[in-house]
């Protein structure tokens, strides 16, 4: 029985001893907390009306804004200024028409821009 009881004890030691070697790491590396990170950098959206160019061929169209917008089940606010009847009032490219049905509602598969069409930007460190 002791002897078993000796094994028992070192086999846990061991573990602890391999346990307690292991040191968390920060996110932060090796900056002290009392320290201040550089902030993140600012995006630079490209100026408005202006399209910005495809990479390849049948690439959705990239969104040259904050793509911040909410997309719920209810509500799609992208069509707030990309409707087609609204686009040219707006400045803003209206939507294929292959992303509608014959009905003319917006196509389910269509529904959720964003997975599609992501914002371009620039990042830069400045604050401008």
């Amino acid at each position: 029985m002791t002897h078993w009881k000796l094994i028992v004890v070192a086999t846990l030691g061991l573990s602890g001893l391999a346990w307690a070697a292991e040191t968390p790491q920060s996110l932060r590396g090796t900056t002290p907390v009392s320290d201040s990170a550089s902030p993140p950098p600012l995006a630079q959206y490209p100026a408005k009306g202006k399209a910005l160019p495809r990479t390849f061929v049948h690439q959705p169209p990239l969104i040259p804004h904050k793509a911040s917008y909410p997309i719920t089940r209810e509500r799609n606010s992208c069509k707030g200024c990309h409707d087609p009847a609204r686009a040219a009032k707006m400045k803003a490219t209206p939507t294929h028409a292959s992303h509608y049905d014959s009905a003319g509602e917006l196509n389910d598969a269509y529904y959720f821009c964003k997975q599609c069409h992501v914002p371009q930007q620039t990042l830069t460190s400045e604050a401008k």
